[in-house]
């Protein structure tokens, strides 16, 4: 016992150490950099007279801005309840002798889902006065109504123009604030349980994949799905179009590629000491083979956003003359300058130099010497020719300055595809053979090679069907000619498996129209006609099927006809679960709350109205008995199992929600109960206006209605949280490890299962590079 009290002392004394490092090494930067001043005031970005409001507000700590989802029906009343409780809660505040602005919206924000304040982040978390605010933060944030997201980073979805029948591809989309707001906008008509559209997330690190997936998954959407592939060469894929396999091309395109970020000082300081004018340079052709990638995937007619978190030219306005330049007319700048009133922003630069990290400048590429081509390459200078210049139209793209709105540095450029591009006009057909031909695309790496050329030397990547790199690592021998040997005696080595994370992932199987699972559920919930079984899957070929999911018919299309060509990380959202308790009541599984909104409109069984003053009794208390019910509510509530519990606004009365609720339930002999997660529960109960607000202490305030003294006990309820784990495909922490309704903890330990949590929802994840390992500020 003395030996293990010794090691708890000198584990406790080392990370005490790590923590008084971490915090003297973060406060010892400086926020000085002479050779970043240097390089913006010789380039002339900002404005005259404005270079040291530039610097200082460079300086001072990013606003925290909130934006809340527009998908759901919720926004409203999430709005309301912002407005009327915890935005008058901060007024006239004074924290640590800084006066608390009143929160505002982005003026150039539709309909007010985007607020932004002078409180930090660390100033949220910490203030006790703040507790209260910080608490309905985490939460809400976690049921995904709300998510934190810097200001600027909110401005490329909104240029995309998101329709719900549109096909979207984020080719660079971790860790997911804005792969969240394309959902959003594809489920604008909460009357479309499942949108023609669908959005393809990308990432290249696997494990940035997962927190990518928990940031969707709180969406509850079946229209995403989540992939792991370097963006520069992510693979074409096919899709069935009237029995024929066709290219698919994406009508909307996210290309937020990696940057050196120094338009994020003001919230990763760690940019003051690191940045260098090499950055860009090192960083400018993986951009451009980005985006090149990206505008060969975009559908004619479609639109491509380009952005960075970057205000140097060589990452922003010399990638796009340079695709302009390649695409011989085929793309164009749209000029976006009335779709955003109220939001500043300067117009991009026609003209621009490169500066070494050892001061050196260059004009043109004429004057760089040979010993530098490696490093500085033609595309970085801007184009020679006046009138091909002007043709370009680059002061359409849009630099946001931190001091004109008190935001963070971006640039965003907006294009439009008028037709195929050169290479693929002269390459339309697939290859197959294109892996093995000497022609092969070239690797993907981070050389600063620019675009795949034109000419027949170079074979373009559309016109190839999958780059060697990108092959399955399990189907290796598909395309083998007919004939040939596969018993390893000839050709080459297979391939090594590729390890995801730690973790293989899952199958993706869907089940046939008369799968036996269908025969109870069919019945059980008198599913109408029109519900899609064919877009319902599991995880698992063989054994008992312990979840089913729902994806999109254009989801469906896709994964059917690339399983080959994709890494697939996650896709669908959960609509059913097995419960063997049901069996007895005839049917083995139960509704999912992830799902149910998605489900609900096929559901025409098992249906109970309920009232306000329900949904209270529900959320508040463990199994309350049937009698705690309104008399309409319990005479509905007649048949045993799952249920459906729903709440439809009544429109002559403004004071309750107008925005309808649906819970999952379970109605047992004598009592009913809401399966939903913790976080949810307080979602719901704010727009009902219970107090649901907790003390460090953990102790619940008491409210004035008698139904909310409940129970301590609901907010340690861990019965249907619905957590991810990052490491396992975005599966719940806390699935039943059996048959049973009941949930149990796949983690040993409950101390570290809680402390992981609480890493998750407080900690926030950046990283200005994203070919670098993330880190926590």
């Amino acid at each position: 016992i003395s030996d293990i009290i010794s090691f708890l002392w000198l584990t406790l004394d080392i990370v005490a150490l790590v923590f008084q490092g971490w915090g003297a090494g973060y406060a010892d930067i400086v926020k000085e950099n002479k050779l970043f001043e240097h390089y913006y005031k010789e380039l002339g970005l900002v404005p005259d007279g404005e270079f040291d409001q530039f610097m200082e507000a460079m300086r001072e700590p990013l606003p925290s801005t909130i934006r809340i989802t527009g998908y759901k029906s919720h926004a409203k009343e999430i709005l309301h309840c912002l407005k009327e409780k915890y935005f008058k809660d901060l007024q006239e505040l004074e924290i640590e002798e800084q006066k608390i602005d009143a929160p505002q919206p982005l003026s150039w924000y539709p309909d007010e889902q985007a607020w932004h304040t002078n409180i930090s982040r660390k100033i949220i978390r910490k203030s006790p006065l703040l507790e209260k605010f910080h608490q309905f933060l985490v939460s809400e944030t976690e049921s995904g109504n709300i998510s934190r997201q810097e200001a600027v980073s909110m401005i490329p979805p909104l240029l995309l123009s998101i329709q719900p029948h549109h096909k979207i591809l984020d080719m660079c989309a971790a860790p997911g604030s804005k792969t969240a707001q394309l959902i959003e906008m594809l489920h604008s008509d909460m009357d479309i349980p499942f949108p023609e559209g669908f959005v393809i997330a990308n990432d290249v690190d696997n494990k940035r994949c997962y927190l990518l997936v928990h940031q969707a998954k709180r969406l509850n959407s079946p229209c995403i799905m989540v992939v792991n592939h370097d963006a520069s060469c992510i693979p074409t894929l096919q899709v069935d179009v009237d029995g024929k396999k066709d290219v698919l091309y994406y009508d909307r395109i996210l290309c937020d590629v990696p940057c050196s970020g120094d338009g994020t000082m003001r919230k990763n300081i760690d940019v003051w000491k690191k940045w260098t004018t090499s950055n860009s340079l090192h960083l400018h052709g993986l951009q451009l083979r980005i985006a090149v990638r990206g505008v060969e995937q975009l559908a004619v007619g479609g639109r491509m956003v380009y952005s960075t978190c970057s205000l140097n030219p060589i990452e922003d306005e010399a990638v796009i003359a340079a695709l302009l330049e390649k695409s011989e007319g085929a793309l164009e700048l749209a000029d976006c300058s009335g779709d955003l009133p109220g939001l500043k922003w300067m117009p991009g630069v026609t003209s621009w130099k490169l500066m070494t990290k050892e001061g050196q400048w260059f004009l043109d590429w004429s004057e760089v010497p040979s010993s530098r081509h490696t490093q500085i390459r033609p595309t970085m200078f801007p184009p020679k020719d006046p009138e091909k210049l002007a043709d370009m139209h680059l002061e359409r793209c849009m630099r946001i300055l931190p001091h004109h709105q008190n935001t963070g540095g971006f640039f965003v450029a907006v294009l439009v595809k008028k037709a195929p591009m050169p290479w693929n006009k002269r390459y339309p057909k697939l290859r197959k053979d294109a892996s093995s031909s000497s022609a092969a695309p070239t690797k993907c790496s981070t050389e600063t090679s620019a675009v795949p050329s034109p000419t027949p030397e170079g074979t373009p990547q559309e016109a190839v069907e999958d780059p060697p790199e990108e092959k399955s690592d399990t189907k290796g021998t598909e395309e083998a000619p007919k004939g040939s040997k596969q018993d390893k005696l000839c050709g080459p080595p297979p391939s090594k498996k590729i390890k995801l994370f730690g973790y293989k992932e899952d199958p993706f199987v869907f089940l046939t129209e008369d799968d036996p699972v269908f025969t109870t559920i069919q019945s059980f919930y008198d599913l109408a006609p029109g519900f899609p079984k064919l877009n319902v899957l599991t995880r698992t070929h063989d054994g008992k099927k312990r979840h089913l999911y729902m994806v999109s018919k254009e989801l469906r299309n896709v994964l059917l006809n690339n399983s080959e060509r994709m890494k697939v990380i996650n896709t669908g959202v959960k609509v059913w679960s097995r419960n063997s308790d049901g069996e007895e009541f005839g049917c083995a599984f139960r509704l999912a709350q992830e799902g149910i909104y998605t489900l609900q409109p096929y559901i025409r069984s098992r249906i109970i109205q309920v009232s306000v003053e329900d949904v209270k009794v529900l959320l508040t208390q463990e199994n309350p008995f049937l009698n705690k019910l309104e008399d309409k509510a319990h005479a509905q509530a007649k048949e045993m199992g799952t249920i459906v519990l729903k709440y439809i606004p009544n429109p002559n009365n403004p004071a309750e929600p107008q925005c309808p609720i649906q819970l999952c339930g379970w109605r047992g002999k004598t009592s009913i109960r809401a399966f939903v997660p913790r976080n949810e529960r307080f979602h719901y109960l704010r727009m009902l206006g219970v107090e649901v607000f907790r003390d460090k202490q953990g102790l619940g305030q008491k409210s004035k209605d008698a139904e909310t003294e409940a129970n301590d006990k609901m907010e340690r309820d861990v019965e249907e949280g619905e957590d991810v784990d990052l490491e396992n495909g975005g599966e719940n922490l806390s699935e039943p490890q059996t048959d049973s309704g009941l949930k149990e903890s796949s983690m040993a330990c409950p101390i570290l299962e809680k402390l992981f949590f609480v890493v998750l929802s407080e900690v926030e994840i950046y990283s200005p590079c994203r070919w670098l390992p993330f880190s926590c500020s």
